[in-house]
């Protein structure tokens, strides 16, 4: 049986505030909206709620083809018979959507990231146990911690480990083969960046010198 309930008070206040405001404003917008969705490039980004790309880059609706998961991860190529998700996001921007460019945004603080840390080093961590769809979906990332194992300093590593989840997503991206043909043409490009939501930062990837910089 559906248990669903009516929206809290405040979200029905918020809606009808944004009706009469927004909206109204911006009526011929929204109508022209309603035609058909052309964005420029899709944003893979976590689901954390303090994550607002498109504050950040001042986007309109419309622009952003935008695509949340834990810890912002792209699964590598492989069609199968499962769920896909994110899988099916990535395809439907690319051929579809045939968008120019693909973002990829980590953020700093990233419970996922965290999680992930815990279950590689700490075979007791209760995202085994408690947290099933998270820890299967973390094993992603997980073949990379060897790379951060070794840093003493906790935050550091943690911000390191951020870094290689937007690197993972990045690599498994190019495992799609009409990404990888598209790129290859310079027809997509694929960018990494990720956000210090406490310092209002952005560094993004530097595949040359295979580093973050900052904007």
């Amino acid at each position: 049986m559906n248990k669903a309930k009516p929206l809290p008070r405040y979200l029905v206040q918020r809606f009808q505030g944004w009706k009469e405001t927004e909206y109204k404003d911006n009526q011929a917008w929204y109508r022209k909206l309603a035609d058909g969705q052309h964005p420029r490039a899709m944003v893979i980004s976590c689901c954390d709620s303090r994550v607002h790309v498109t504050s950040i880059f001042g986007a309109d609706q419309g622009e952003f083809f935008i695509h949340r998961n834990i810890a912002n991860l792209v699964p590598p190529y492989k069609p199968s018979g499962d769920f896909h998700g994110t899988s099916a996001a990535v395809e439907y921007a690319v051929k579809a959507l045939k968008v120019a460019h693909i973002l990829v945004m980590g953020h700093s603080g990233c419970g996922g990231v965290q999680g992930c840390i815990d279950m590689c080093s700490n075979d007791k961590s209760p995202l085994h146990d408690d947290f099933p769809f998270v820890a299967k979906w973390l094993q992603i990332l997980k073949p990379r911690y060897k790379s951060v194992a070794d840093i003493t300093d906790v935050d550091a590593r943690q911000r390191a480990f951020e870094h290689q989840a937007v690197l993972t997503s990045l690599q498994n991206l190019m495992s799609f083969p009409a990404i990888s043909e598209r790129v290859n043409k310079e027809e997509l490009s694929l960018h990494g960046l990720w956000h210090d939501i406490g310092e209002g930062e952005i560094q993004v990837y530097n595949s040359e010198i295979d580093r973050f910089e900052a904007l």
